[in-house]
């Protein structure tokens, strides 16, 4: 029997080459009338909001513009934006970039709806009632960000990673253009990429799964696995962009209505402290993690391997299908450029006590599918700090129940 579940999806989408020349119109169909765009200063400096600005210009929309969101987004940005926002009066908001400008926007819109500091709103339902309207624009395909319902900040004072959690954070309309992907960095392809990839693993496989979930995960790793290479190597491929843009999008629903689970307890604590790029430190992470997860559910772990490229032929058992998988996650990683965790600066295995317990403490720590201790997270870091793949077949006494 299907256990009960529910499923959401706020968020308006609209898919499509040449969608961003429609910017005007959402706008007034959500009768803003004074913009803060929300972006950072890399994208600005590239020209790659030279487009937006022009469509703004002719439809003679107030705009205002704060270009300091940074990696991992920190509370005292969030803060600086929305002390802006505030006084420029703004009525509308649109997030142009990844998921860091994304989850700065969400905090303004429930600042400027709410008031108070980012702390007063983290945790699971605390909003009275939707955010000031937000339009997101990404600009990497990757985070899913722009159809979500949470965002994530890291609180500058604990060093965590920290979460509003709430549907009425949830954009109003989300503007997927694949041609606004196409200047994309491969690293930043690649890293992206794999932030996707890892979203779509994780939310089949974690505890929260649930059938919508699970067939929008399942079709995102196909998607993702078949043109991610495509798109680090040839970032003009339209058609690996568009792809990427739709595997991304479909990952980030599933998750979503799913969760993630020890891959992002572990990358979220990295970012916290070092301030490491999330789609960077899940890359590192995800191929550890999937591996100790297997005992959880070896048939779900073998069909993402089936996916992921495994020869079903050339093994015995789905656990051995799974390891296979295991591999292809690494070498998929080191292939595309992904650097190693031992490379990351900063990276001290004298901190690796301090990551394991901010691990556990993860709001998606129960999510995961076998359960992990302190321990087991320290292990899995020391493991990815020292590229050691264990592959024999763990026992099954500790899988979740």
């Amino acid at each position: 029997m299907l256990k009960d579940y529910s499923f959401n999806l706020p968020t308006k989408i609209e898919f499509g080459n040449g969608k961003i020349e429609k910017l005007g119109y959402f706008i007034k169909e959500l009768k803003g009338k004074r913009v803060l765009l929300v972006t950072d200063k890399g994208l600005r400096n590239a020209g790659v909001l030279d487009n937006i600005f022009r469509i703004l210009e002719r439809e003679k929309i107030e705009y205002h513009i704060y270009d300091n969101v940074k990696p991992n987004p920190r509370d005292v940005d969030c803060m600086e934006a929305y002390e802006m926002a505030k006084r420029m009066d703004v009525d509308l908001l649109i997030a142009v970039g990844g998921g860091s400008s994304m989850d700065t926007a969400k905090a303004v819109g429930t600042l400027l709806s709410h008031g108070g500091t980012i702390s007063d709103w983290y945790g699971l339902d605390k909003l009275k009632h939707p955010i000031t309207p937000l339009i997101c624009i990404p600009t990497t395909s990757g985070t899913g960000s722009e159809i979500t319902f949470f965002a994530v900040i890291t609180d500058t004072v604990t060093k965590l990673k920290m979460n509003i959690l709430d549907i009425n954070v949830a954009p109003k309309i989300a503007i997927l253009d694949p041609e606004l992907t196409v200047s994309l960095p491969p690293l930043i392809t690649a890293s992206t990429g794999m932030d996707a990839l890892t979203h779509a693993v994780e939310a089949y496989t974690c505890n929260l799964a649930e059938p919508i979930t699970d067939a929008l995960a399942l079709y995102a790793i196909e998607l993702i696995v078949k043109n991610l290479e495509e798109a680090v190597q040839s970032g003009d491929n339209i058609e690996a962009r568009e792809n990427m843009l739709v595997g991304s999008l479909i990952a980030g629903i599933a998750f979503g209505n799913a969760d993630v689970g020890g891959v992002h307890c572990m990358a979220e604590a990295l970012g916290g402290l070092y301030d490491t790029p999330h789609g960077i430190a899940n890359s590192m992470l995800l191929p550890y993690v999937f591996d100790y997860n297997i005992p959880s559910n070896v048939s779900k772990h073998a069909k993402v391997a089936l996916l992921l490229g495994a020869d079903a032929q050339k093994h015995s058992s789905d656990e051995s299908i799974a390891k296979e998988g295991v591999k292809i996650l690494a070498e998929l990683a080191e292939k595309i450029g992904i650097p190693k965790m031992k490379d990351i600066e900063n990276v001290n295995t004298n901190d690796f006590e301090y990551l394991a317990e901010a691990a556990t403490q993860n709001v998606s720590a129960s999510s995961n599918p076998r359960i992990a201790t302190k321990d087991d997270y320290l292990n899995l870091f020391y493991k990815a700090f020292n590229e050691e793949l264990s592959l024999e077949i763990v026992g099954e006494s500790d899988v979740r129940n």
